[in-house]
């Protein structure tokens, strides 16, 4: 059994290493038209390159930091950055990791049909 305080520790403590890195605070303002948190996904590979990730990865939107513009010169117009917890803990396409956590450009994102009732 899994105690929920450890979560919401591991949280803050996600928020705060990644807040360092970056040297600004995550933004907790959500887009709107944004994946809401808790939305299922699975990051795929690029189609014109061998990366940013390994494989195919199952995950899920994580509300620790609001989707941000993507900035990068590469970036798409309205391009979004997303934080995913992914099910287990992936290396990149560099053999860098095991990740637990991500931030994942949006044109790697496909969501995932809601289970049937």
């Amino acid at each position: 059994m899994t105690d929920s305080s450890d979560s919401v520790s591991a949280d803050i403590s996600d928020r705060q290493a990644a807040e360092r890195v970056l040297g600004r605070p995550l933004s907790q303002t959500w887009p709107t038209g944004a994946l809401a948190p808790g939305s299922r996904v699975v990051v795929v590979r690029a189609a014109d390159w061998d990366g940013p990730w390994q494989a195919v990865i199952p995950g899920t939107i994580d509300a620790m930091g609001a989707p941000e513009p993507n900035e990068h010169a590469q970036a798409l117009s309205g391009e979004l950055m997303y934080w995913v917890t992914f099910d287990t803990p992936q290396y990149d396409s560099d053999g860098d990791g095991p990740y637990r956590k991500a931030q994942i450009w949006d044109r790697y994102l496909r969501t995932e049909p809601e289970p049937s009732a």
